[in-house]
């Protein structure tokens, strides 16, 4: 009798699938545990992603003026107590719109060309007045200008000559353009450079 409840008891342990049961573990496609880091069951990861940003052109504007498609001209020459005014021009004489805009740069020379002592200071308020700095669109044919201040009746001693002619450098670039100065400028090394403007507007 003992024996048959041994048999009996071994029989449904059996049945049973053993003593120490296993805990299934689901996997993804490669292999990895599904699910989130919180625990089996939880919610799917999510899939969600920023879109991506188109870029936006703008149209792009003339080029700059270069020398190679400008003119130089002296528009001429004032004096007013003790100071000298003189206007220049620029023309464009490309078959294009150009963009300019602030202050060239500049450079007396002397009767032969070579450059005289020329310290040049940009400013839009000197002596004869305002001068506004704005962006100026130049088609073809037109013409924006500029004007220098100088001082007159200083003793020699201070570095003071006449200059036949100016050396000119557009803005945004470095080519120059030469122009001679009629019957002469008298400058004291020192000049103030106004901004360019639309047509001969800067030369009053």
């Amino acid at each position: 009798m003992k024996r048959l409840t041994v048999i009996a008891a071994c029989l449904l342990l059996a049945a049973c699938g053993g003593s120490s049961p296993r805990r299934a573990s689901r996997t993804g496609p490669a292999g990895a545990p599904t699910g989130t880091g919180a625990g089996q069951g939880g919610p799917p990861a999510s899939t969600t992603s920023t879109p991506a940003t188109i870029p936006t052109t703008t149209q792009a504007g003339p080029p700059p003026c270069r020398a190679a498609d400008l003119a130089l001209s002296f528009l001429g020459g004032q004096a007013a107590t003790g100071h000298g005014l003189l206007g220049f021009a620029l023309r464009n004489t490309g078959a294009t719109t150009c963009h300019t805009y602030g202050f060239p740069g500049v450079q007396f020379l002397d009767r032969s060309g070579a450059p005289l002592p020329t310290q040049p200071s940009h400013t839009t308020q000197d002596f004869f007045g305002s001068v506004p700095k704005v962006p100026l669109v130049v088609a073809p044919g037109q013409t924006v200008s500029f004007r220098l201040g100088v001082t007159h009746g200083a003793a020699s001693t201070a570095g003071c000559t006449t200059a036949y002619g100016l050396q000119v450098i557009p803005p945004d670039d470095t080519a120059t353009l030469r122009v001679a100065i009629g019957q002469g400028a008298y400058e004291c090394r020192t000049v103030t450079v106004s901004p360019l403007r639309p047509g001969t507007s800067a030369y009053p």
